[in-house]
């Protein structure tokens, strides 16, 4: 008997229901799919608590890795077999298997395993398209990265050394500073105890950063765009402490001409061909060990709401896994 996690109503981890589950034949343009790994991302609890609002009662997870069960008329791009991963909606992913979008998989190659690829999906899809397409970064810049020890953080450091380009991380925890600049931070910034923007003017001579990436939001957001030089770009890419605050034009004007975006992974993969680019090229990194997915929690799907506690609390690093 299949099983997910489902809720039918929005609030706090609680809501969150590990329960029985009919998974039926896959229809035209569909797959079935029994997964071996489920991963999880902080985008799970916007769902949760309603931030991101959808129709209930509904599944909840975007991000996955299994095996291909059986396919639907008019699927050519995966066969029954196939290991394959996946990020983004409709949401279900907390679930032992579903039926899906065909269109929606990427197969995998022999060098990525299922558990590996639940963990690093969404976050290495993420870091490509951050270091990739967003901004025309170049050895020799520097740029400050927020959460440096979380699962975007950890691999965004590491691609970032391969590439020349320097990083500031900002971390809450010994611990954390640690993980960050084992994994290619190159400075990292206490921001408990220390004025994020300040240490960044004083490492970069005064100059500032040409681009924050900032999964934080409302509680970073002031900091970040003081951290910005003269036509810098804050990427707003996640809301952990809350939502960005009310944008004002003229404050960007007066503080150097800066921009602000608030990008969705979405818009980046949404051309197949751009993201089989992404993905093949973040493959190769991991496959070859020159990016390494640090999976530091795991846990069963029925203790999903255990998971976001933890996750909601900032007691992980790196990224987190459902096993089945």
């Amino acid at each position: 008997m299949a099983h997910a996690v489902r809720f039918y109503e929005t609030g706090g981890p609680d809501v969150l229901t590990w329960e029985k589950a009919t998974v039926g034949d896959p229809g035209p343009g569909e797959v079935r799919i029994r997964h071996s790994a489920v991963g999880l991302n902080f985008a799970d609890t916007y769902f949760r608590s309603g931030l991101y609002p959808v129709r209930l009662p509904d599944g909840i997870g975007v991000e996955a890795a299994g095996v291909v069960e059986a396919v639907g008329e008019g699927v050519t791009q995966v066969a029954e077999g196939d290991r394959v991963t996946y990020t983004g909606s409709p949401l279900g992913a907390y679930s032992t298997e579903r039926v899906m979008p065909a269109s929606h998989l990427i197969k995998l190659p022999d060098g990525i395993g299922c558990e590996t690829a639940a963990a690093m999906t969404m976050r290495g899809l993420t870091s490509a398209y951050l270091l990739r397409r967003i901004h025309p970064l170049k050895a020799g810049d520097t740029v400050l990265l927020h959460a440096a020890a979380g699962g975007v953080g950890l691999i965004v450091s590491q691609w970032a050394k391969l590439l020349g380009i320097r990083v500031i991380g900002t971390v809450s925890s010994e611990e954390k500073a640690e993980l960050a600049r084992a994994h290619g931070c190159e400075h990292v910034i206490h921001y408990r105890r220390e004025g994020v923007a300040e240490r960044v003017r004083e490492l970069t001579d005064g100059a500032g950063v040409p681009v924050v990436f900032d999964s934080v939001g409302k509680d970073t957001f002031a900091g970040s765009l003081a951290s910005l030089k003269r036509r810098g770009l804050l990427v707003c890419f996640g809301t952990a402490s809350g939502p960005v605050p009310p944008i004002n034009a003229m404050q960007l004007a007066v503080n150097g001409s800066l921009f602000v975006t608030r990008p969705a992974l979405a818009d980046y993969i949404a051309d197949p061909a751009e993201r089989d680019a992404l993905a093949g090229e973040l493959f190769g990194h991991v496959a070859s060990g020159r990016i390494k997915i640090e999976i530091n929690q795991r846990y069963s799907l029925e203790n999903a709401a255990q998971a976001h506690r933890d996750l909601e609390a900032g007691r992980t690093t790196g990224s987190s896994v459902f096993t089945l």
